[in-house]
């Protein structure tokens, strides 16, 4: 293999190669013959490569839950200066969540859009934490981030190895390099980084912010279907996984900040870590566009319970009950008769975060606004203000078929 000589990341081409499905096991090769046939660590790997494996769930697991990926890299992962804390320190990150670093309230809360800042921003040093609960010591629980940033990351890559992200751009696409290929992530789609990879987060459209939800101890799965049948919400197919890109530059004091405990690690090395030759696995990013969600609802009578739009689920080991969900309000129907439509008033056991990607809300006609966010903790009354209530019931019963079409209200419902 020759060596490229750019100082920098090539940009992306205008359209990526992915691979579809949800679950599956993975293989993919930048130079054909890259991968081992037969075995995942011979002696001598092809080209000359390191076999390094990742693993995202303990050795023992079950084989229908066990995660983990094979890469074979041009230079192994280990070989980096010692890690030392950050300095600055970020202090905006919290994965463990107690009574020193957090208070707690029951109170109704909702946050305006945050603008992005004037000074040079990447994505590590904009994002911060709003709200969580559990700990990333005791791998149980999550973190709800934010991010604002206005320039890509330079000569550095980030990784958590507190839990998995998943991301919510609200504007601007994101260009995530990562070590089994690259993806484009633009509004109106999620992507999911597992717990341990490292990436790079470019902003080809500058300005930049959105939603992050962190989990601890656990891997998204899709939601169970029950009576639904065999299709509807979230198809495996729409989910796409990158090809294996590499690139082989000497990068002198290239540095890994690593997020550990909530606090934030940085340790140099001489190469990129985007050195993957080949791969193969379970273990990987995706994306999703959420415009291909299949949504549910009823038809007669009533309103349906907001589990029915659950795109991606974090199981607990009580069966039907949660970690945290991704749930979305996306452009649907509205045809139940002598009912009231919006969203029910309601007391939850589940604490619900809620944030906007664009267009509007139809339990609250004003005030919650794309790129905000609101919160309702466990068993905080809410539900529809009384503009909404009002017009809802001017129009009576004869209100007939609406189509709600303006814009994706994303929920990420957790439990406390």
């Amino acid at each position: 293999m020759e060596s490229k000589s750019a100082a920098t990341r090539p940009a992306f081409p205008a359209e990526l190669e992915y691979q579809s499905g949800f679950g599956n096991h993975f293989s993919s090769e930048a130079i054909a013959g890259a991968l081992p046939r037969g075995q995942n660590s011979p002696l001598v790997c092809p080209y000359g490569l390191y076999a390094e494996q990742i693993s995202g769930t303990s050795f023992t697991s079950p084989r229908k839950f066990n995660q983990r990926s094979w890469l074979y890299r041009v230079k192994p992962s280990v070989t980096h200066e010692p890690f030392k804390p950050r300095v600055p320190s970020h202090g905006k990150l919290v994965s463990e969540f107690n009574e020193s670093n957090s208070s707690a309230t029951p109170t109704q809360l909702r946050w305006r859009p945050v603008e992005v800042p004037e000074s040079p921003t990447d994505f590590i040093d904009g994002l911060y934490t709003i709200c969580g609960a559990g700990s990333s010591y005791l791998r149980h629980g999550f973190a709800i981030h934010m991010y604002t940033a206005n320039k890509s990351m330079d000569d550095c890559a980030f990784c958590s190895a507190d839990g998995d992200f998943l991301i919510v751009p609200q504007e601007g696409r994101l260009w995530i390099t990562t070590e089994c290929g690259r993806l484009q992530v633009s509004p109106g789609e999620i992507v999911v980084i597992p717990q341990g990879f490292r990436f790079v987060v470019d902003l080809p459209d500058g300005p930049s912010r959105g939603y992050v939800a962190e989990i601890f101890g656990t891997h998204f799965h899709l939601p169970d279907l029950g009576p639904i049948g065999a299709n509807g919400l979230a198809a495996s197919r729409d989910f796409l996984v990158p090809v294996a890109w590499f690139e082989q530059l000497p990068r002198p004091g290239y540095t890994i900040v690593q997020k550990f405990g909530g606090e934030l690690f940085t340790a140099k090395q001489d190469f990129s870590p985007f050195n993957v030759v080949a791969w193969h696995g379970n273990y990987v990013p995706y994306k999703y566009d959420l415009s291909k969600f299949c949504p549910y609802n009823t038809v007669l009578v009533d309103h349906g319970d907001p589990s029915i739009n659950t795109v991606l689920t974090a199981p607990t080991e009580r069966p039907g009950v949660a970690l945290l969900d991704f749930v979305i309000f996306p452009p649907r129907w509205l045809v139940a008769e002598h009912t009231f439509r919006p969203p029910y008033y309601h007391r939850n056991c589940m604490s619900e975060f809620m944030g906007l990607i664009h267009g509007g809300y139809e339990a609250k006609a004003d005030g919650f606004l794309p790129g905000g966010a609101s919160l309702h903790s466990c068993m905080t009354p809410h539900g529809p203000d009384t503009k909404t209530f009002e017009a809802t019931i001017a129009l009576g019963n004869e209100a007939g078929p609406r189509r709600i079409s303006n814009g994706f209200h994303v929920r990420v419902v957790f439990n406390a």
